[in-house]
């Protein structure tokens, strides 16, 4: 553990010395001393006959009035002419400069699970939820890169897989390279999220609605339907904004399932467009709440397959995902509203859940509604957004599981300083106890 912190600490010293400013984070780079601002008519000032030498000049009877004109004219030109091979040497200085950013987040837990204990019983359960430390950026206008080293469910009772980072432990959660051909065309190489569903296919869990993800695709203490490294595959991504963001598209094939579950070791593939109605969506992590910062209306369809696969001791099981969702943010009067709502129909489901029946070749339906608003004005330091969420999974000729939630959302400093309140109820149709989930969070990242 000591070797790799300090290669951790190498490495992020490395990316200290060579970036240079993008977003978010701490940004950090090399100054531009020649200064970018393109020129215009605007930054020219014209002559203005306030210049000694040119008065003497004509006074001497050196040159005329209409003579000293046209030096006017001709020194406004050879500025503007200066200041535009000024401008165009700025340029090819930011061309080479390299661009990096570090940032960390953690989000900590206090959850009370009813009957959430092996034995039946009650379990109060304090966690780390999530730490990431992030690093980004951008080689060329061309290339960069990203990666988040992760930890998840720190501390959580019952889970214990530091290879994944999930427990204990950290992992490589995201680690990717970028070709940026044209916003349009983007090659993405590494370890990313698996682009079928919104909500974990491109939302940063940083910047949710709720205080965490659908349970079924690995919210509160649920696991995740698909096959996954916590959310993510390792693959070959294309993606891009075409008209200027009007649609979005993603397209990945992966490893997905593997090992004797995969005796073919065939691919994965796995894809989702976007079509966005007002402002665009053009980065790889939108937001679940944009606090009243832009106006979305966002229609998504995607769909993840994978075929001859050995589920639960059949073989020959081809899965198939497809999903449709819908996003809305918009400002309302003085506060801002937030709704989602998305239908997933799983064929051969690759994964069993553990609060649900669905169970590893299932055929299942889900579907889950959820809305908030940011309500009007500040109490004290930050503003408050109320939530509400409605959950279904309904597995073939099996009981259905339901999952309601309601929560409170403080905002201090937006994304970066928060407090959740969340309560989900957990329904069950079949023999398994209903349960009660409480959670209390706090957030706080740069």
């Amino acid at each position: 553990m000591n070797r790799f912190v300090k290669m951790l600490f190498v490495f992020m010293a490395c990316i200290f010395w060579t970036g240079s400013s993008v977003w978010g984070g701490f940004k950090f780079g090399i100054d531009d001393q020649t200064g970018k601002e393109k020129p215009g008519a605007s930054q020219l000032k014209e002559y203005d006959r306030q210049d000694p030498l040119i008065d003497i000049l004509i006074s001497k009877g050196v040159i005329t009035e209409e003579e000293a004109k046209k030096i006017q004219k001709e020194v406004v030109v050879l500025e503007e002419q200066r200041q535009h091979e000024k401008y165009e040497v700025a340029k090819g200085i930011d061309d080479k400069v390299l661009r990096g950013e570090i940032g960390a987040w953690t989000q900590l837990w206090y959850q009370y699970v009813e009957h959430g204990k092996k034995d039946g019983g009650d379990l109060n359960d304090f966690m780390a939820r999530r730490f990431y430390l992030y690093l980004k950026g951008d080689i060329t206008p061309y290339l960069s890169f990203f990666t988040h080293l992760a930890a998840d469910r720190v501390g959580q009772e019952g889970l214990d897989s530091p290879s994944v980072g999930l427990g204990s432990g950290i992992a490589i959660r995201d680690l990717w390279i970028t070709l940026k051909l044209h916003e349009a065309l983007k090659v993405q190489v590494g370890r990313m999220y698996v682009p079928l569903t919104r909500n974990y296919g491109t939302t940063s869990t940083k910047c949710m609605l709720t205080t965490d993800l659908p349970i079924l695709q690995g919210g509160v203490r649920g696991n995740i339907f698909y096959a996954s490294k916590v959310g993510r595959d390792d693959s070959v991504t294309i993606w891009g904004n075409p008209l200027d963001g009007l649609l979005q598209y993603r397209f990945m094939v992966s490893e997905g399932v593997e090992n004797d579950n995969n005796p073919d070791d065939n691919l994965r593939f796995a894809g989702r467009v976007a079509l966005n109605l007002l402002e665009p969506e053009k980065n790889w992590f939108n937001m679940g709440t944009y606090l009243g910062k832009k106006k979305v209306l966002s229609l998504g369809l995607g769909c993840d397959t994978q075929n001859d696969l050995t589920l639960n001791g059949r073989e020959d099981q081809n899965n198939l995902v497809w999903t449709a969702d819908v996003f809305f943010d918009h400002p309302l009067g003085s506060g801002a509203i937030t709704a989602e709502a998305a239908y997933i129909d799983i064929k051969n489901c690759t994964q069993t859940h553990n609060f649900s029946e669905l169970a590893a070749g299932d055929d299942a339906k889900n579907w889950y509604i959820q809305s908030g608003y940011l309500l009007p004005g500040n109490i004290g330091p930050g503003r408050l957004q109320p939530y509400v969420k409605y959950e279904a999974v309904d597995v073939d000729n099996k009981d259905d599981t339901e999952f309601i939630t309601a929560g409170l959302n403080y905002f201090v400093k937006g994304h970066n300083a928060k407090v959740s309140m969340d309560y989900t109820y957990v329904g069950q149709d079949s023999d398994r106890k209903d349960q009660s989930i409480a959670t209390f969070q706090l957030a706080v990242g740069f």
